[in-house]
């Protein structure tokens, strides 16, 4: 039953907020608090709202604790207080409920995630994080076949791609992919077992059913789910009785027809210390790869992410971004976090100049110099030709082609000048090296798969 607001009215709320706004001062507020809204009071709880689900995490882990002491100058009986998710102009989204509890003077905080509970109570598994879904998921060339793979995944009532293997560098989407696959089986079909864990968390388990001579249990628990997610599976190199434990249980949920995924920082056929019949086993489904971001694709992501944080950051900031960090999106999304704490803390605005102080040691890191040689070596291995003919005076097509491509990559990647890439290859006139980067542009234009190919060497230059 609502207690009709405890007697907390329309000025009780705006002298609320002109109390945190002294309390956190006028930047803080405006990033952070300006958006709450208060929606009731009821069983001695307040409840607020916010935009994103960012807003609140933010609010709840930096805010919370000030926002309920100010709230009991104008409710004195109140045991709670809870935020939940409700974009502009629309409805609270269901299961984006944090509540916050005070017991015995000690906060004990609750994440009513969804209202399909994560398997967060399950000791084997781990908690599925409700900022990685489907919906948030920014999609690129680099990354759409594998995006495309996890959807059909968890969307298909029948096993299509088993096991499904995504695989590629780190802070590329891998765990994300997974975490988005886990809540939209859970979303479908509430009652259906899905594990996600680490390799690392699945070897522990194991050695701990060893120790204490408990290994039927540890094999009834895996092979009773539905699905098994297992990330970052090259953990379990050189571990042999993980492995031929990992490889029973893997026999045993096929045989089952149950959706298994794995992720892993390389191909099943590049992992290193992986016994081959688990290669193999491990490469029968589907095996997808998700490459290095393009700068449009960073773009996209930092976009994304800073209209979610429900911060306004100035485009050309967003653009240096991802121009100078290419190296994962977990980086990125550390860099956007310092600057919008910086200015915060200390009342700065967002520039491009700001960037360059704040994050100057990132920066520094991604500023990796690519070098005309290493351009050489990467087309002619694409290419299949030596490296000598990069310098010879030979014409054929088979060589002549690969050395424009070289020469266009050079000019396009490098910032050398025209006479100094000619001299790279061997003694070229600068007249040779532009008629290569026309001819080289030409033919991106007329042939898409040509376009692909010089966009897949890049990728490759660059990671």
């Amino acid at each position: 039953m609502e207690d009709s607001f405890l007697g907390f009215d329309e000025k009780n709320w705006l002298n609320l907020r002109k109390d945190l706004k002294k309390i956190v001062g006028d930047t803080a507020y405006n990033n952070w608090l300006k958006q709450l809204t208060f929606l009731s009071v009821k069983d001695q709880t307040i409840s607020f709202s916010v935009p994103t689900k960012f807003l609140r995490d933010w609010v709840v882990n930096n805010y919370a604790d000030k926002i309920k002491n100010q709230c009991k100058n104008y409710i004195k009986n109140i045991e709670a207080i809870k935020f939940v998710v409700k974009p502009v102009g629309g409805r609270v989204v269901p299961g984006t409920a944090r509540t916050i509890k005070n017991t015995d003077n000690q906060w004990k905080r609750s994440l009513d995630i969804r209202s399909n509970q994560s398997p967060s109570s399950n000791e084997f598994g781990a908690p599925l994080d409700p900022r990685f879904t489907f919906d948030n998921f920014v999609v690129g060339k680099p990354n759409e076949l594998a995006f495309a793979a996890s959807q059909r995944v968890a969307e298909s009532e029948d096993v299509t791609f088993n096991p499904l293997f995504l695989y590629g560098g780190v802070g590329l989407g891998k765990t994300h992919l997974m975490h988005a696959i886990g809540w939209k089986i859970k979303e479908k079909s509430p009652d259906r077992k899905v594990i996600y864990l680490s390799a690392e968390k699945f070897m522990y388990q194991f050695v701990r059913a060893l120790r204490y001579k408990d290994t039927s249990a540890f094999k009834e628990q895996f092979r009773s789910i539905d699905i098994l997610m297992i990330d970052d599976v090259q953990f379990i190199s050189g571990k042999d009785n993980t492995q031929e434990e990992f490889f029973h249980t893997f026999n045993a949920l096929i045989e089952q027809n149950r959706q298994i995924v794995i992720s892993a920082d390389k191909s099943p056929s590049d992992l290193d210390g992986v016994q081959e019949r688990l290669k193999s086993r491990l490469g029968c489904g589907l095996v997808a790869d998700i490459h290095p971001t393009t700068y449009e694709l960073r773009l996209g992501i930092l976009i994304e992410k800073a209209q979610k944080r429900g911060v306004e950051i100035p485009s050309k900031v967003l653009e240096f971004l991802s121009y100078r960090i290419v190296s994962n999106v977990r980086e990125m999304e550390g860099a956007l976090n310092r600057l919008v704490a910086h200015a915060t803390l200390v009342g700065t605005s967002i520039t491009v100049e700001t960037a360059q102080v704040v994050l100057q040691d990132l920066l520094k890191s991604n500023n990796r110099k690519i070098t005309i040689e290493e351009i050489q070596k990467k087309v002619a291995e694409h290419f299949n030709i030596r490296l000598t003919d990069m310098h010879s005076p030979r014409r054929s097509r088979s060589v002549a082609r690969p050395r424009q491509i070289a020469m266009y990559l050079a000019k396009s990647i490098t910032s050398r000048s025209l006479p100094e890439i000619g001299r790279k290859f061997g003694g070229r006139d600068h007249t040779t090296v532009m008629h290569a980067v026309k001819k080289i542009e030409e033919l991106k234009q007329e042939d898409n798969n040509f376009n692909e190919d010089i966009e897949l060497l890049k990728r490759l230059i660059d990671s």
